[in-house]
């Protein structure tokens, strides 16, 4: 079995078609979403009804929670354009989706932990910056989920961390490299590259390993978009990788 984790899409639909083609490249068995799809200025709509004809299994981010959740003037900017888009049809499908799914007994799907969309997972804030979180935040974070591999998304950072004999996988973001936020406090997510990020699970040896994908893509039109719709940050990440 080969599964292809997904995540933190932001509606750059021309990276998730990257992604997606690359993935048909490599015969993997099954693709899965771990949220965070549409939020942002880019193409919301177009990025759910790709999502909804692939039929991929999706979990909720925070994000979808936020943007469901909240009404105008409680939502940011990018809840609140990617709202602004969609339709009944697009909004019923984000309720559909569950904040975790167990894949099956040996694979446990999240967006940030086993019981939070909104914590990190494998990363630590400190001075304003995300650093690899130790073992003991990775452990208090994992709590009682025992899966031979937890997958999560959320601080769009690739990494692959074995933990008592656990796997736990971020695939990083399909659609957007580096971001600034407010939440827990101030601080900033830099991946230094452009391209769009996602990783494939394997079984076949018998014991879990993971190859965690680079794809590179034309971002140039979807930062053209974004400077267009009035967030520049959005578009020198896209181009760069950086917000500085």
């Amino acid at each position: 079995m080969r599964i292809a984790l997904v995540s933190d899409i932001h509606g750059n639909l021309a990276a998730l078609e990257a992604v997606a083609d690359d993935i048909q490249r490599r015969g993997v068995d099954r693709t899965v979403n771990l949220g965070d799809s549409l939020s942002g200025p880019l193409l919301p709509l177009e990025t759910a009804r790709f999502l909804m004809t692939a039929g991929w299994v999706s979990v909720a981010g925070n994000h979808e929670r936020q943007l469901l959740s909240q009404g105008p003037g409680q939502r940011g900017a990018s809840d609140e354009y990617a709202y602004s888009q969609l339709t009944t049809g697009e909004l019923e499908w984000l309720r559909s989706l569950p904040p975790t799914v167990r894949l099956s007994p040996e694979v446990f799907l999240c967006h940030g932990t086993p019981t939070s969309d909104a914590e990190y997972f494998l990363e630590s804030i400190e001075r304003n910056r995300v650093r690899p979180a130790k073992a003991k935040e990775v452990l208090a974070r994992l709590g009682n989920e025992r899966s031979p591999v937890v997958a999560c998304g959320h601080t769009h950072v690739p990494r692959a961390v074995r933990c008592g004999g656990q796997l736990l996988v971020n695939p990083g973001s399909v659609g957007l490299p580096a971001y600034d936020d407010v939440h827990p406090v101030p601080h900033v997510v830099e991946t230094g590259s452009p391209d769009a990020r996602y990783a494939v699970l394997d079984d076949i040896t018998g014991a879990w390993g993971v190859a965690l994908v680079s794809v590179p893509y034309d971002s140039r039109a979807m930062a053209r978009l974004a400077e267009r719709r009035g967030r520049p940050e959005w578009e020198r990440a896209l181009l760069t990788g950086y917000l500085e």
